[in-house]
């Protein structure tokens, strides 16, 4: 991936890595990423680092519902499992049906292609 964003969106809660990390690269679609989700209102959008720790707390107590990536390549990724200190940890982004990454998905694909109108997307054509 170009630019990596760890989406995981905890119960009405969707929490991205900040650029200050230095892992992170900013991007176009990141930033269209957290500029959508924002602009949907559905739900607390944040940047902050979120250790290992915390991220396994918040799987054990079932409050992660869907992960995923995104990028230039792949645009959006779900993610279905990772691998930690040799142990396969399953996250429940296909069984709970990857909906919003889906939905990023579709709808930033659908703005490329002037399906859906955004102020993002201007038609050459008259």
């Amino acid at each position: 991936y170009q630019s990596i964003l760890l989406e995981a969106v905890v119960s009405t809660q969707s929490t991205g890595a900040p650029l200050d990390s230095g892992l992170i690269l900013p991007g176009v679609t990141r930033q269209s990423v957290l500029d959508l989700t924002r602009e949907w209102g559905e739900f607390k959008v944040t940047e902050r680092m979120v250790t290992m720790p915390e991220f396994l707390r918040a799987i054990e107590s079932d409050r992660v519902i869907e992960v995923f990536g995104c990028g230039t390549a792949c645009m959006i990724a779900p993610i279905d499992s990772m691998l930690f200190e040799n142990k396969d940890i399953p996250i429940p982004t296909m069984s709970s049906g990857a909906v919003l990454s889906q939905r990023l998905f579709t709808t930033l694909s659908d703005i490329q292609v002037g399906k859906t109108e955004h102020p993002w997307s201007v038609s050459i054509y008259s």
